[in-house]
């Protein structure tokens, strides 16, 4: 038995209160075969594929472990027992390996796992979540119910999924500052591994019998750190991320090193295609005469102070391929997307280094399919100016062109309407946006509104431990800490009066309110006055931290906990009743469903005609019935 297992099993962390924490999803086959003979399983019926080993159903105990069925006496996966007529094998994470050759082989068009097959590498959405894995089923529902494929599964590694489990168990794991919290918080702040979250986003389609569909999905594995300290340990980031059909390069590690090469460094031939590419591109962009010069000065400058990062994403970058193709079998099963993540580059991104940049990728071999620039976004805040919004993605979006290479927009939760449609028209809905935040909101939306008195019991701790850290914050020596937090409290104030007073009668919003920060207890006493809401700025900056706290505490020492009480608290949230779930799940496909309108990816009419059905739903089982009709 593996470390993290019996870490799991010792500590009574079952995976149906705490999935995806271990790579497997069985943590003890004995018990789980007695089970199974007992006839103590749940066989999910919709689960049925083939192979050409034969046909396989997904089995499941009370304790969330699962096994594979095989409807014969074959063997191909490892550890099987065989029973009344079938076999069956528990859902390790290399028979999950082995089982994704089988099913690609004998079917190269399965979408049981994530791919970067139909228009996934030109047009998607990027459906990550920073808490938990309960929006799944909706993501399929919507997928499903719109016959549109999504990265339907997208997080940060290291920052927010554990790369490596037994680096969590030796106390290994890093730290990430967060400078809004005035400190560092453990990488993998959600809890979960990056395998088990791989692993678990497969047996959830397979259940709901999503793959019945023909939709393919992808997995994306976001800002995948290039350079600096992650050096050391990419060949434990390339292992983790196996599964991942789309990778997200942050080249932001090695440019902090602010080690530029000298330009005498650079391959001649390389600095001279560039140039040539990016001049033709520039100048089919912008109209320009043909010839027309860069400022010599500013590629050269720009070339060397990438270049070293640039090396080294091609070295991941041929790791990544090597692993595919030492594990997997089939094309389809090793072939993944690429992302180029230039927007933690100073100020907004420039058309001419976005030309450098995917320049660049294209002349070392490794062409990406989104590039993503900064446009000054900020999250969960609407763009405020669409026709300046529309100039700055023109300009981009005539140089990706020139590359066949679609735009990335990262910090892309909670934009206006018109802000999405922008996006859409200029691009021709080739995009994607990332909107990993709006899900914990939802989350807090669904059970701020539950009659259930558990669901309310959690809804009160949550809320209170966000005013806890935002009073906390305010009267912090941390500078930084202190005048965000003050921006989140203020801005809650202010737009609780604008929304409940009139103008002419109450405080003009956006007046001071000096008073406010006279004393902690004066603080406090002005958030308490608010009725608790999801929508006050100071839930949605600080919900997720809530998450993996040892005992739900506000204390910086709890916050990213990897030990039984951060995960018993993770288990809380697994714990709503199926009211919270259901209102939780219309919610998440609602806004899925505002995306897709708004950005071009489904029609009006689709997208009208599937919010009628999900309005019509009284019970989960219900919604996640229709998945796989």
């Amino acid at each position: 038995m593996s470390a993290i297992n019996q870490f799991l099993l010792k500590n009574g962390l079952r995976i149906a209160e705490n999935p995806c924490v271990s790579p497997d999803f069985c943590l003890d086959w004995p018990a789980l075969s007695a089970d199974v003979k007992a006839g103590k399983v749940t066989e999910y019926r919709k689960s049925r594929f083939a192979t050409q080993a034969g046909e396989f159903t997904l089995v499941e105990n009370a304790a969330g472990d699962c096994a594979w069925k095989l409807h014969g006496a074959a063997s191909p996966l490892a550890d099987g027992v065989a029973h009344a007529g079938a076999t069956f094998f528990p859902a390790s994470w290399a028979n999950l390996l082995k089982l994704k050759n089988l099913i690609q082989e004998h079917d190269a068009a399965s979408t049981i796992f994530p791919t970067g097959a139909a228009r996934l590498g030109r047009s998607t959405l990027g459906v990550g979540a920073r808490f938990t894995t309960l929006h799944w089923p909706a993501v399929e529902w919507a997928m499903s119910a719109l016959e549109v494929g999504l990265t339907a599964n997208q997080n940060s590694i290291p920052r927010e999924l554990v790369y490596d489990v037994d680096a969590m168990l030796g106390h290994r794991l890093d730290t990430v500052p967060f400078p809004f919290i005035g400190t560092n918080v453990p990488e993998g702040h959600q809890g979960q591994s990056v395998e088990g979250m791989s692993h678990g986003c497969v047996l959830s389609k397979v259940k709901t019998g999503f793959h019945h569909r023909k939709i393919a999905w992808s997995f994306n594995a976001d800002h995948q750190p290039i350079g600096g300290k992650f050096d050391v340990r990419e060949d434990a980031l390339v292992k983790g991320c196996l599964l991942a059909s789309y990778i997200t390069f942050d080249l932001s590690p090695e440019l902090a090193r602010n080690q530029p090469a000298r330009l005498a460094d650079l391959p001649a031939g390389v600095v001279t295609k560039v140039r040539d590419r990016v001049g033709a591109a520039l100048d089919a962009a912008r109209g320009r005469p043909p010839g027309t010069p860069l400022s010599e000065a500013d590629f050269i400058k720009l070339l060397c102070s990438v270049w070293p990062s640039l090396q080294k994403m091609k070295r991941r970058d041929e790791k990544y391929a090597a692993a595919r193709a030492a594990a997997f079998t089939t094309d389809v099963g090793r072939k993944y997307l690429r992302e180029l993540s230039i927007d933690e580059l100073p100020g907004l991104t420039t058309p001419g280094t976005t030309a450098i940049m995917l320049a660049l990728c294209e002349v070392l071999g490794m062409p990406v399919n989104f590039v993503a620039p900064a446009f000054g976004f900020q999250k969960n805040t609407p763009y405020p100016d669409n026709a300046a919004l529309q100039q700055l993605i023109e300009a981009q979006w005539s140089v990706c062109q020139q590359f066949g290479v679609s735009i990335g927009f990262h910090s892309g939760s909670g934009k206006s309407a018109e802000n999405y449609r922008v996006m859409g028209q200029v691009t021709g809905s080739a995009l994607e946006i990332k909107t990993s935040g709006r899900y914990t909101y939802e989350m807090g939306v669904a059970i701020s509104q539950s009659k259930n008195p558990a669901d309310a019991a959690l809804w009160r701790d949550w809320y209170k431990f966000t005013v806890d850290m935002s009073v906390a914050g305010a009267f912090s020596t941390d500078a930084t800490e202190q005048r965000l937090a003050r921006i989140f409290i203020t801005t809650s104030l202010e737009n609780h009066a604008g929304a409940a007073l009139d103008g002419a009668r109450g405080r003009a919003q956006g007046a001071p309110r000096q008073d406010v920060f006279a004393s902690p207890a004066a603080c406090r006493a002005a958030l308490e006055a608010l009725p608790p809401s999801a929508e006050h700025m100071i839930f949605f900056e600080y919900n997720f931290l809530y998450v993996l706290a040892a005992g739900g505490k506000p204390e910086k020492s709890a916050l990213g906990d990897h030990t039984p009480a951060g995960y018993r608290q993770r288990a809380r949230f697994y714990a709503v009743s199926a009211e919270t779930r259901l209102r939780f799940a219309q919610r998440i496909a609602a806004y899925l469903i505002f995306l897709a309108e708004n950005t071009g990816l489904a029609t009006k009419e689709r997208c009208a005609a599937t919010s009628k059905l999900l309005a019509s739903y009284t019970t989960l089982d219900a919604m996640l019935g229709d998945i796989s009709r």
